[in-house]
């Protein structure tokens, strides 16, 4: 049941790096994205709830995706980096990841299980492709999934929306707002 122990849900901050916010793949509208996520931490934090980075951290060289997008978020340099605006805390958790899901080939499925986390709430970039990537994963392995249209961004617009619709429709997501979710985790539960 949607809602049913906030205790159950963690934040998931994807890919909000140098690289993907002000560097070599920089996606035009997410520094519109960051005061909402930040929004969401606090929210978090406020009520004990786990926030996980899952970043980008590639090989140089190796890692396949490179391919296709050229040399971005190299494992140790300033592009693989969170964003200073968004920097984790003590008590978050960080997930590296090499491929778009940030469950493959990770532990994050672990870490949520020993979270006892039911219910995964995304923000981050790219909508269409980490997020979503991320989100099928999780539909996968049966989460509860909650993308925050406010607090994600894609490339353009188009992409955003096709991808949100698709999690919608394919997963079940719930598309919420960043007020939407604040107000969702804030109700007192039965």
């Amino acid at each position: 049941m949607w809602g049913e122990d906030p205790l159950t849900f963690a934040l998931l901050i994807i890919d909000m790096l140098n690289d993907f916010i002000k560097g070599s793949l920089k996606i035009p509208r997410a520094e519109e994205i960051i005061n909402n996520i930040k929004r969401l931490i606090n929210k978090f934090h406020a009520y004990k709830m786990p926030v996980i980075y899952v970043n980008d951290s590639h090989i140089k060289g190796v890692d396949r995706e490179l391919s296709l997008w050229g040399q971005h978020a190299i494992e140790g340099s300033w592009g693989s980096q969170v964003i200073d605006e968004l920097k984790p805390m003590e008590g978050d958790f960080i997930v590296k990841k090499r491929r778009y899901s940030g469950f493959f080939s990770t532990d994050l499925d672990l870490l949520l299980n020993e979270l006892n986390v039911k219910s995964l709430v995304l923000t981050g970039v790219a909508t269409d492709i980490c997020v979503q990537h991320t989100a099928a994963d999780a539909f996968y392995r049966g989460y509860e999934v909650i993308v925050v249209s406010d607090a994600t961004a894609a490339l353009n617009d188009e992409r955003h929306e096709r991808a949100l619709s698709y999690m919608r429709e394919v997963y079940g997501a719930k598309i919420l707002k960043t007020a939407e979710v604040e107000e969702m985790i804030s109700k007192p539960q039965p």
